[in-house]
């Protein structure tokens, strides 16, 4: 089992690839996160996730992966789980975009990931035990995701839309994958 950060570094390394920040989450993912090349303080998102007692490949994390164990968890409580994308939303909204070293190194820290949702994340527990993701890595995740996408373009919206895609689903699974499968990076 992988333990401490030098380790994290080394798992998610692939050859001159190399993570800037890597964290373990629910001891089930890490979580790893890379210099991208779209803008100065663009960042890439891979994870390996514990399978059978083996580590995953790398894996990039794409929007209809969480989306549909979104819809997973809405299926078996929707208002937990509409309640859990209002959380989100609001940690959308209160997203800035990384504009300096300093600033990159002070939010890829876990505490800082999690800030304000913690506490929240026992009130929503109850969805672990449906879908692929736990809480806490989809809340990592997503918030790795605003940050990527408003460090590269301000203005950007698609993350949000997709969050309220998915909060007014009306059953339309081709509306969601269409919001969450987006062309882009």
């Amino acid at each position: 089992m992988v333990i401490d950060l030098n380790d994290l570094i080394k798992t998610m390394t692939r050859g001159s690839l190399v993570p800037i920040w890597a964290e373990r989450i629910n001891g089930k993912y890490i979580v790893a996160v890379y210099q991208g090349n779209l803008s100065q303080y663009d960042i890439l998102i891979k994870y390996r996730q514990l399978e059978d007692s083996r580590w995953s490949s790398i894996r990039t994390p794409k929007h209809i992966h969480w989306a549909v164990d979104i819809l997973i968890k809405m299926y078996q409580d929707k208002e937990k789980t509409k309640a859990f994308l209002d959380m989100l939303v609001e940690m959308w909204n209160n997203t800035i975009p990384i504009k300096s070293i300093e600033q990159r190194e002070e939010v890829l820290n876990l505490n800082f990931l999690l800030k304000d949702f913690e506490n929240n994340c026992s009130e929503y527990l109850t969805l672990n035990n449906d879908g692929e993701y736990s809480i806490k890595f989809l809340i990592v995740l997503a918030k790795l995701l605003m940050l990527q996408e408003k460090t590269n373009r301000e203005d950007a919206y698609m993350f949000k839309k997709l969050l309220e895609t998915l909060k007014n689903c009306d059953g339309s699974i081709w509306k969601m994958v269409s919001t969450a499968t987006f062309r882009g990076r």
